[in-house]
């Protein structure tokens, strides 16, 4: 039941920080020219408790992982890679849930254009074998596919 109280308090900071989050200005820009600013939402980066104890997952439990091939926050998971590891991504930038540490929330830019969410010095991902939340079917394929802990650290359990 914890994750459910998590994922409510996540829900509540989402709607809560939206307009004042440290990623919240992104229709700034567009009503200083004179076109309508479109409000973008940032995702929410929570904890769950899974078999490998407290990891990142997205404010809906998916579970995020981090690839051994990304260095200093860049990704290098593109073409077929991205197509099983989608990038968490948003226009909006993240709200961490509690237990998280701001100051390891980053973003970067992909080379196909689009912001990807990091945490330490992990790009986040998903894997599409986890069909449920808490699901971590992608922990450990291939050695280089790894959740990650609370201080931003990869789990190779």
């Amino acid at each position: 039941m914890r994750t459910t109280t998590v994922t409510l308090t996540a829900a509540t900071a989402l709607l809560t920080l939206t307009a004042c989050g440290p990623f919240g200005q992104e229709g700034d820009e567009e009503a200083a020219a004179g076109e309508p600013a479109v409000e973008a939402t940032p995702v929410g980066v929570i904890l769950v408790d899974s078999e490998l104890g407290e990891v990142l997952a997205d404010q809906e439990g998916r579970i995020l992982y981090g690839f051994t091939k990304d260095k200093d926050a860049e990704s290098v998971c593109e073409g077929d890679c991205i197509a099983t590891w989608p990038a968490l991504t948003a226009s909006a930038g993240a709200v961490l849930g509690e237990g998280l540490d701001e100051a390891l929330l980053d973003t970067t830019e992909r080379t196909d254009g689009i912001t990807q969410i990091t945490y330490g010095e992990w790009p986040l991902y998903y894997y599409v074998g986890d069909a449920l939340p808490e699901e971590t079917n992608g922990q450990g394929l291939d050695d280089e596919w790894f959740v990650i802990a609370t201080d931003g650290s990869l789990i190779r359990e």
